[in-house]
């Protein structure tokens, strides 16, 4: 509750307040994730097109990407985004989309390092996440490595001393 008395939980959702989320919410915070990591790839080719085109307009030509350097620009864009944005706050625009956080085994969101290597284990081993389907706890392959959960939590802020997981 806030001071006003007023919960920013909707009704409908407060039963499912820091609880595990599934599968397919996961899912499609993840696919917005990605939508979102292939939209600032698309604008930094767009901006190095532009400078290209302002250095000399004459002989402009648009940039051609190879696979490999698409490929690993995509990754490095991925993971720097997972990271930054699971240390910061614990949630990426997907998670705040659909309500989740990223929560270490004490409930608070992940240390930089914890939040780089998931980050790295998700965009190496996506298929992972799958395994949330077959877990009793709801929990990713990352998860069960690093010892982390993904909670439903429709708070603005992470609580300072949020309770384990359920």
């Amino acid at each position: 509750m806030t001071d006003g008395g007023i919960s920013p939980v909707p009704r409908e959702a407060r039963a499912y307040q820091g609880h595990r989320a599934g599968l397919v919410t996961r899912f499609i915070a993840a696919t917005i994730d990605a939508l979102v990591a292939g939209a600032m790839l698309v604008t930094g080719y767009a901006v190095f097109a532009a400078l290209a085109f302002l250095v000399d307009p004459r002989s402009f030509r648009f940039p051609e990407a190879s696979l490999l350097l698409s490929l690993n620009a995509a990754f490095v864009l991925l993971v720097v985004y997972l990271s930054v944005s699971w240390a910061a706050t614990g949630r990426t625009y997907g998670c705040h989309v659909m309500g989740l956080r990223v929560v270490d085994h004490r409930g608070r969101r992940p240390r930089p390092l914890t939040a780089l290597l998931r980050a790295l284990l998700y965009a190496v081993f996506p298929i992972g996440l799958l395994w949330c389907a077959v877990s009793g706890a709801n929990r990713s392959v990352q998860d069960i490595l690093l010892r982390t959960s993904v909670v439903y939590d429709w708070q603005p802020r992470a609580a300072r001393a949020a309770a384990p997981p359920a």
